[in-house]
C-alpha cells in the first residue's frame, strides 16, 4: 500500500477526467484545510481590526507574485517546455529553464527589496481607514510576506515541469503542504511572535510549495540553476506570451486592493468580512474551475499546436459541460445554505454571530458568481493554449476596471439612497446588523464576473467556433435541477429548525446537512430523469479508479 502510494509521485495521468478528478481530491483536500485555517483565524481574531491587518497585509505581496512570478507561470511555460519535450530536446528545455530561474531570482530580488522599503508609505494608500498603529503592523507583516512571493514563483517554474510530464500527483500536494504550513503558524507561532507568526507560517507553506516538487524536477534530469547565457529571442517569446497574463493578473490584483482600501473605510472587521467569504467561494472554485482547466490545458496545447481545431473545440466544450455540472448546483447551495455553512465552518471563538449573518450574505452575493469565475479561468486557458494572449488581456482587464468602477457606485447607492440599502438588507436579512455597506464589494466583484464570462463566451465562439447543442442542453439540465435541488433544500430548513437546536454546532450542521442532502438528492433525481449525460460520465469514473482506468478524453496518444 505505501510503494502503490508512493508510486503516485512518478506516475503520469492521461485523461482529462482522471486529472481533474485527481486535482480536484487533492484540491479538496487543500480546500479543507484553508477552511481549517480560516476557522483557526475566526476563532482566534473575530471579525476583528487585527484580522483587517493580516488580510490587508497580503496585497503588496500578491501584486508582485502575480505580476513577477506569472512570469514562470505554468500556463506560460508549459507550452514553451511542452514544444521541446516533443522534440526530444530535453537540453534545450535545461537550458531554457536555466534562463528563466536567473531571470526571475534577479528580477524578484530588485522588486522586492524596492518594495521592503516603501511599504511604510504605501500602506496608507492600501489601507485608508486604518489606525495608525494597524498601518505600523501591516508594513511590518507586509514585509515579511514578500518571501512568500519568492518561493511560490519557484514553486510555479517547478510546476510547469511537474505538469509538462503530466506528474499531477506532485503538482496536486503543493497546495495541501502550503495550508499546513499556515495552520502551523496560527497555532505555534503566533502565541509566540503574534500576527508576524502567522506571516512566517505563510512562509513556511511557500517553502513547503516548492519542496515537495523538487525530487520530480530533479529525477526528470530537468533541474534548473543560474547562468550567464542568454538567448534574447527565447526570453522576448517568453515575455510576449506572459506580459498580458501579467497585465491582466495585476488589473484584477489592484482591484482587490481598491476593494479592500473601501473596505478598510467600511468599519471594523469589513475586510475580513470579505475575504472571508471570498475564500468561502472560492472552494467550489477550486475544486471545479481550477481542477478542469488546469488538467485540461496540456491537451488543448497539444491539439492547438497540431492543427487539431475541432478536437481543441470539442475539448473545451466538454471541459465547460463538466464545469456547468458541478459548479452550478455548488452556486445554488451555497446560496440557500449560507448562514449554516458559515456558522458550521467559522462559527467558534470570537466569532460572533453578528459576525455569521454578515459573512453568510456576503458569501451569498459572491456565490452568484462561482460559474462565472470557473468559465474564466478555462477560457483563459484556452486562449494561451492558441497562443492567443490578447483577449484575455482585454476582457479581464476591462473587468477588472468594471469591478472598481461598481464597487464605487454600489457603496455610493447604498449609502445615499435609502431604497437600495432597504432592498439588499431585505434581501439578505441583515437589515438590524452595522456595516452591512461591506456586502456592495462581493456585489461589484460578482457583476464584475459575469460580465466577463459573457464577454468570454460570445468572443471564444467567436474565435473558434460555435459550442455544440450539448453545451446548452447541459446548462439547461443542470440549471432546472440545481434551482429545484436548492427549492427543495430551503423549504425543510424551516421544518428542520424545530427539530435541530440550532443554537449549537450539531444542530445547525444537522440542520443544514440534512437539507443540503435532500436537495442533492432531488438534485441527480432530476438529471437522471432528464437523461444528463454528465451523470453517466461521472457515474462511470467513480465505478473505477481513475488512476488504472482507460482515459475518456482525451486518450494517451492524444496527449
Amino acid at each position: 500500500m505505501v510503494r502503490k502510494f508512493f508510486s503516485l509521485f512518478n506516475k503520469e495521468i492521461g485523461g482529462l477526467h482522471e486529472a481533474a478528478f485527481l486535482l480536484g481530491l487533492s484540491t479538496l483536500a487543500s480546500q479543507v484545510l484553508a477552511l481549517l485555517r480560516d476557522r483557526l483565524l475566526a476563532a482566534s481574531f473575530g471579525a476583528s481590526g487585527e484580522l483587517d491587518v493580516y488580510y490587508a497585509a497580503f496585497r503588496v505581496p500578491d501584486l508582485i507574485y502575480v505580476s513577477l512570478a506569472s512570469f514562470v507561470s505554468v500556463t506560460v511555460l508549459i507550452p514553451f517546455i511542452i514544444e521541446r519535450l516533443s522534440g526530444g530536446k530535453e537540453v534545450e528545455v535545461r537550458r531554457f529553464l536555466d534562463q528563466i530561474l536567473t531571470v526571475f531570482i534577479v528580477v524578484m530580488v530588485v522588486v522586492s527589496g524596492a518594495a521592503f522599503f516603501a511599504l511604510p508609505y504605501i500602506s496608507p494608500l492600501l489601507a485608508p481607514g486604518f489606525s495608525a498603529e494597524q498601518l505600523a503592523l501591516l508594513s511590518t507583516l507586509s514585509r515579511f510576506l514578500l518571501l512568500s512571493p519568492f518561493l511560490l514563483g519557484l514553486s510555479n517554474l517547478f510546476g510547469a515541469v511537474t505538469q509538462a510530464t503530466r506528474k499531477f500527483f506532485i503538482y496536486a500536494l503543493s497546495p495541501i503542504l502550503y495550508n499546513l504550513g499556515i495552520i502551523v503558524g496560527i497555532i505555534w507561532l503566533y502565541p509566540r511572535w503574534g500576527l508576524v507568526g502567522i506571516g512566517a507560517g505563510v512562509v513556511v507553506g511557500a517553502f513547503l510549495h516548492l519542496a515537495i516538487q523538487w525530487p520530480s524536477v530533479y529525477r526528470a534530469r530537468l533541474f534548473p540553476g543560474l547562468t550567464s547565457s542568454f538567448s534574447a529571442v527565447e526570453l522576448w517569446r517568453v515575455v510576449a506570451v506572459s506580459l498580458p497574463r501579467t497585465l491582466t493578473l495585476s488589473a484584477h490584483q489592484l482591484s482587490l486592493a481598491v476593494i479592500v482600501a473601501l473596505a478598510s473605510a467600511s468599519g471594523r472587521g469589513a475586510v475580513s468580512v470579505f475575504n472571508l467569504s471570498f475564500n468561502l467561494q472560492s472552494v467550489p472554485l477550486a475544486i471545479v474551475g481550477v481542477s478542469y482547466s488546469v488538467a485540461a490545458f496540456p491537451a488543448l496545447t497539444k491539439m492547438f499546436s497540431a492543427g487539431e481545431h475541432e478536437k481543441f473545440v470539442e475539448q473545451i466544450s466538454a471541459t465547460i459541460r463538466h464545469i456547468i455540472f458541478w459548479s452550478m448546483p455548488a452556486m445554488v447551495f451555497f446560496i440557500v445554505l449560507r448562514a449554516q455553512i458559515v456558522r458550521v465552518l467559522l462559527g467558534a471563538g470570537e466569532f460572533s454571530w453578528a459576525d455569521t449573518r454578515l459573512t453568510a450574505a456576503a458569501l451569498a452575493v459572491f456565490s452568484v458568481s462561482v460559474l462565472a469565475q470557473s468559465l474564466v479561468l478555462l477560457f483563459v486557458r484556452g486562449y494561451y493554449a492558441a497562443g492567443k494572449t490578447a483577449r484575455p488581456l482585454v476582457a479581464n482587464t476591462a473587468s477588472s476596471a468594471l469591478i472598481v468602477v461598481l464597487a464605487f457606485a454600489f457603496v455610493w447607492l447604498f449609502k445615499n439612497i435609502p431604497v437600495f440599502e432597504y432592498f439588499f438588507e431585505a434581501l439578505l436579512r441583515i437589515g438590524d446588523l452595522p456595516g452591512t455597506v461591506v456586502v456592495m464589494l462581493p456585489l461589484a466583484f460578482s457583476a464584475g464576473l459575469l460580465i466577463n464570462a459573457c464577454i468570454f463566451w460570445c468572443f471564444f465562439q467567436r474565435d473558434f467556433g460555435s459550442f455544440p447543442k450539448d453545451v446548452y442542453n447541459t446548462l439547461f439540465q443542470t440549471f432546472s435541477a440545481s434551482v429545484l435541488g436548492g427549492a427543495a433544500a430551503y423549504q425543510t430548513l424551516d421544518s428542520l429548525g424545530m427539530i435541530f437546536d440550532i443554537n449549537t454546532f450539531w444542530g445547525i450542521f444537522l440542520q443544514g446537512f440534512v437539507a443540503g442532502i435532500l436537495g442533492i438528492v432531488v438534485w441527480i433525481v432530476i438529471l437522471r430523469l432528464s437523461d444528463n449525460q454528465e451523470i453517466k460520465d461521472v457515474t462511470r469514473v467513480v465505478h473505477r479508479k481513475f488512476w488504472k482506468r482507460v482515459p475518456v478524453m482525451p486518450s494517451p496518444e492524444e496527449l
